[in-house]
C-alpha cells in the first residue's frame, strides 16, 4: 500500500528585489510630498503645466525621495537592527544595493533637474543636502522633525520653480504648512519610538516633552498648519471652491488627533497613512478644481 502525503500550502516565493526596494524606501509614502507639489505646479501653472514639465516634476521627486530614503536608511543601519519596530529594514537589501540606489537615484534627480531649467539644476545639491541632513539631526537635536518637515517642504517651492523659474510668495506659505504639518504628523508617528529612543540616547521632542506633551503639540502644529492652507488660498487667489476642499481637511485631522489618543500601535499607523494621504489628495484636487 502507498503512502500519502498530505497536501501542503504552497510556500509563497520570496519578493523580488524591485518589490523589497519599495518596501525599504515606504514608496507609497510618496503619497505625502507629492500632492503639495502638483498644488504648487498647477498654482504656478494656473492649470495645467505641459506634459513635459508635469512629467519631469513628478519624476524629480520620486528620484529625490529615494535618494532621501535611501540616505536615512543608511545613517540608521546600526540603529535600526536594535529598534523593534524598525529591526527588518536592513533585512529586505545589501548594505551594499543601498549604496547603489543612493548614488543611482542622486545622480538621476540631478540630471532630472537639468531638462527642466538652470535655476533647478543650480538649486540640485542644495535640495540634496536639506534632504540629506535631516537623518542626522536626530543625533544632536531634539527638533529633527521640523527638519524632516522642512524636506517635505521644499517640494513646493521645487515646484513652482520648474514652472516660472523665479521665487515667488505662494510656494514660501504652501512650504511652511507642509513643514508643520509633516512635523505635526512626524510627532505622533514618534510616539511608537519614546522607550526606545530614550534608551538609545536618540534626540526628539517626545524624548523632551513626553507623549501627552508631544500630542498637544502636534494637535497646534496642524492648527497652524490648516492656517497656513487658509493664507495660500488667499496669496494664490484661489476661489472659493478651495475653500471646500479646506472644509474637508479639517476633519481628516481631527480624526488623526483622536486615533493618536488611543496609543494603538495599529491605528496609529492606519491614521497615519489613509489621514495624511486624504489630506494631501484633497488639497491637489481643490487646487486644481480653482485654477481650472
Amino acid at each position: 500500500m502507498t503512502d500519502t502525503v498530505a497536501p501542503t500550502a504552497a510556500t509563497p516565493p520570496p519578493p523580488g528585489l524591485f518589490s523589497r526596494v519599495l518596501t525599504f524606501i515606504r514608496f507609497s509614502h510618496t503619497v505625502f510630498a507629492l500632492p503639495f507639489a502638483l498644488g504648487a505646479t498647477f498654482v504656478a501653472a494656473r492649470g495645467w503645466p505641459s506634459p513635459q514639465v508635469l512629467a519631469l516634476i513628478v519624476v524629480a521627486m520620486v528620484f529625490a525621495r529615494t535618494a532621501a530614503m535611501t540616505f536615512n536608511r543608511l545613517a540608521d543601519w546600526e540603529t535600526d537592527k536594535l529598534n523593534p519596530r524598525t529591526a527588518g529594514r536592513h533585512k529586505l537589501v545589501s548594505r551594499g544595493t543601498a549604496i547603489g540606489l543612493l548614488v543611482a537615484s542622486t545622480a538621476a534627480f540631478v540630471v532630472t533637474t537639468g531638462f527642466i531649467n538652470r535655476i533647478c539644476l543650480l538649486l540640485s545639491p542644495v535640495a540634496l543636502v536639506i534632504l540629506f541632513f535631516y537623518s542626522l539631526t536626530k543625533r544632536f537635536t531634539s527638533l529633527s522633525h521640523f527638519f524632516l518637515g522642512l524636506a517635505l517642504g521644499i517640494a513646493p517651492i521645487g515646484a513652482w520653480l520648474a514652472v516660472r523659474g523665479r521665487f515667488d510668495l505662494p510656494p514660501f506659505v504652501l512650504c511652511a504648512a507642509v513643514l508643520l504639518w509633516v512635523a505635526g504628523f512626524d510627532l505622533i508617528y514618534a510616539t511608537q519610538d519614546e522607550d526606545f529612543d530614550r534608551k538609545a540616547g536618540l534626540r526628539s521632542l517626545v524624548v523632551t516633552l513626553g507623549t501627552p506633551g508631544t500630542l498637544v503639540l502636534a494637535q497646534w502644529l496642524h492648527v497652524a498648519m490648516w492656517g497656513l492652507l487658509v493664507a495660500f488660498g488667499l496669496v494664490a487667489h484661489l476661489d472659493r471652491t478651495y475653500s471646500i476642499g479646506l472644509a474637508l481637511i479639517l476633519p481628516a485631522l481631527v480624526y488623526e488627533h483622536h486615533t493618536a489618543r488611543k496609543m494603538d500601535l495599529g491605528a496609529i499607523n492606519r491614521a497615519f497613512f489613509y489621514s495624511n494621504a486624504f489630506v494631501g489628495l484633497v488639497f491637489v484636487g481643490a487646487v486644481l478644481v480653482a485654477v481650472l
